[in-house]
């Protein structure tokens, strides 16, 4: 039986009214403050959308008109994006950190008119593109600490658009509702900018159709219960919090937990404890690194404790893997070990309520992915795309597998066409993109939505994703080479951040390397290497050293023809400011070969050393360049690696 009855709940809003009549005191949301968590229950959660939405209405905001969130996870960001939609409106969040020429493209290119920012930091920035945005008419902020100063006719706060709304309300009782009422399906419920890997971002319209019917598949296949917990600190322009924190939390009834701040995020997970997450894979790694540095911190007897229950667990997740069974010995093991090590690590991690957790965004390499398993952690894969409402296939418990992301959720159908592209079709698939009707065309097929990525069915029917379609290529010999599959290999390391590949018809694969600053930076401490900068340490001899056995590790693991021959240390990170990275965190790899081309070409005409000019791109919008000498180092040929990665 569907979730959701979408004759009487069939947009966003409408899915919170039904919640607050049913579970008026039910916790809806909450955020933490202070070291304080404060909860507003579903009927409060109404109740501040309600008003803040009359508010709107009071200062002109009519259907069709567009508002966007920018800052932090905050309840009052949320509901001021369910409140434009009450009113016919539609969201369009933005990505708090990005620079002011994204910002302008994107609530330019939406016509955006109302922005909701969170603190001064944002609406200093909104104000100084203030003249760039004509359609631009209100500026409304949440925090107003270090703001009672500011003189600005389009600024106000979000309490005084409370109060408006509500003394809109008593003239006008029945506005709300009737409002809402008039809200369908098929209305724009968002606009949601894609991630931009190939160029500028496309908005893509989301339907209220689109996200619920998606939330309403996952619910379908994954355990919920009303009153799970959910941290929601992922980016809110990130469709991937969309689905979760707006449509899974209304669908299911889900109690979204917004952190007190993107420092306290793993604290406030731990004091937390949720029921349910997802985290891109850079999180995940971020784990995973913490726990290294952590267990080759500890002493000599707590390194030798962890690392026989670790290699144990691995061990035996790889024999439940192949269907095989495990020993009595084995069991006992593990039993000991989940009251010694896997039980403490999931409290570390604030994952020891989680009865799933889910990896998305990007492919997460399947040697930290077995690992998280191994330690008791419900963690599976999940596919998407924003044109998909973040939601496509997911994995069900028992079929969890590092090489496929599952199968694709009820009525959503997927195949591959003859060019080995994904496709699918289904109510979650969105309705096109915003004043972009060429673009729109060429994605949609029939009904059928082009995702860009190249994939298989395996003989279980779980869909294999390989890369991006445009991305797999092959090398001289005609050896297939996915890149983002060496690329996470390489990121199992805990010294290695970023890695890009190169080897599309060329005769080997390279590498440029990204060192992870802080666990690099901690080793050198340890050896009384001095340093003083990124650069400064990614030039370091016993730092190449350190990153060339790294790599060794990775090589083994893969075939001779796809084993990475040589590699250099960038002098800075990759970073979103300088179009390297999406805000996703996704490899914008075009740019990047043609920003480094200087290095493919050295890499390949064996050059020992390159010149490396990089752009750095300030917030403000201000740009400044490094020129630095970089070495390239040749690997000594791996160990005989496996015949299969």
């Amino acid at each position: 039986m569907s979730l959701v009855d979408f004759a009487k709940t069939d947009t966003l809003p409408k899915l919170l009214q039904r919640n607050a009549e049913e579970n008026p005191n039910a916790a809806g949301i909450r955020e933490k403050t202070r070291g304080v968590w404060e909860t507003f229950s579903w009927s409060g959660y109404r109740d501040m959308v309600r008003d803040f939405a009359l508010g709107l209405a009071a200062q002109g905001f009519k259907r069709g008109d567009k508002l966007s969130v920018v800052g932090d996870n905050r309840p009052q960001l949320y509901a001021a994006q369910l409140s434009a939609q009450a009113l016919g409106g539609m969201a369009v969040p933005v990505y708090q950190d990005s620079i002011a020429s994204e910002l302008v493209y994107v609530l330019n290119h939406a016509e955006v008119s109302v922005i909701v920012a969170e603190d001064q930091e944002q609406v200093d920035k909104v104000l100084s593109l203030k003249e760039q945005l004509p359609h631009l008419r209100q500026v409304i902020f949440d925090d107003p600490r270090g703001l009672w100063a500011y003189d600005d006719a389009v600024l106000t706060s979000f309490e005084k658009v409370i109060e408006a709304g509500r003394a809109f309300g008593k003239e006008h009782p029945d506005y709300f509702a009737a409002e809402m009422a008039k809200g369908a399906a098929a209305d724009v419920a968002m606009i949601a900018y894609t991630s931009g890997t190939t160029g500028a971002p496309k908005g893509a319209m989301l339907s209220h159709r689109n996200m619920i019917a998606g939330s309403e598949a996952f619910l379908e296949v994954n355990e919920t219960k009303p009153g799970d917990n959910w941290l929601s600190y992922l980016p809110m322009a990130w469709v991937g919090d969309v689905a979760f924190s707006l449509g899974m939390a209304l669908a299911g009834k889900v109690t979204v937990n917004c952190p007190e701040s993107p420092e306290t995020v793993q604290r406030d997970l731990r004091e937390l404890g949720p029921h349910v997450m997802l985290a891109p894979p850079r999180i995940w790694e971020n784990m995973l690194t913490i726990m290294q540095v952590k267990s080759s911190d500890a002493s000599p007897l707590k390194r030798r404790v962890f690392g026989y229950f670790r290699d144990l667990a691995e061990r035996c997740e790889l024999k439940k893997t192949d269907g095989l069974t495990l020993t009595l010995t084995e069991k006992i093991g593990l039993a000991a070990g989940e009251f010694l090590v896997y039980g403490p690590v999931r409290d570390q991690l604030g994952l020891r309520n989680a009865r799933w957790c889910y990896t998305g965004g990007a492919p997460l390499g399947p040697d930290s992915y077995r690992f998280f398993r191994s330690f008791g952690i419900n963690l599976k894969q999940i596919y998407g795309a924003t044109e998909a409402s973040a939601l496509i296939a997911c994995q069900d418990d028992a079929e969890a597998n590092p090489d496929t992301v599952g199968r694709p959720m009820p009525r959503i159908d997927v195949r591959i066409d003859d060019n080995g592209e994904v496709l699918l079709k289904g109510p979650n698939v969105f309705m096109g993109y915003f004043k972009q009707d060429e673009v729109t065309r060429d994605a949609l097929t029939d009904g059928w939505l082009k995702t860009g990525d190249a994939g298989f069915f395996d003989k279980q029917g779980h869909l294999v994703i390989i890369d991006r379609a445009k991305d797999v290529g092959k090398l001289v010999g005609g050896s297939a080479f996915a890149p983002q599959f060496i690329e996470n290999k390489l990121k199992f390391s805990p010294f290695i951040r970023e890695a890009v590949a190169f080897g599309h018809e060329k005769p080997s694969v390279m590498a440029m390397i990204a060192i992870d600053m802080q666990t690099v930076g901690a080793w050198a401490e340890k050896r009384g290497l001095p340093y003083s900068s990124f650069m400064d340490l990614s030039r370091k001899a016993e730092v190449a050293g350190l990153i060339a056995d790294e790599i060794a590790k990775a090589n083994a693991t893969l075939p001779d023809v796809q084993q990475v021959k040589r590699y250099l240390l960038l002098n800075k990170e990759l970073e979103a400011d300088d179009a390297e990275m999406t805000r996703t965190r996704k490899l914008r790899r075009k740019f990047v070969a043609e920003k480094y081309d200087a290095v493919i070409n050295a890499f390949y005409n064996g050059a020992t050393r390159v010149e490396v000019t990089t752009e750095i791109t300030f917030e403000d919008g201000r740009k400044s360049s490094i020129t630095s000498d970089i070495v390239i180092h040749d690997l000594k040929p791996a160990a005989p690696a496996r015949k299969a990665a």
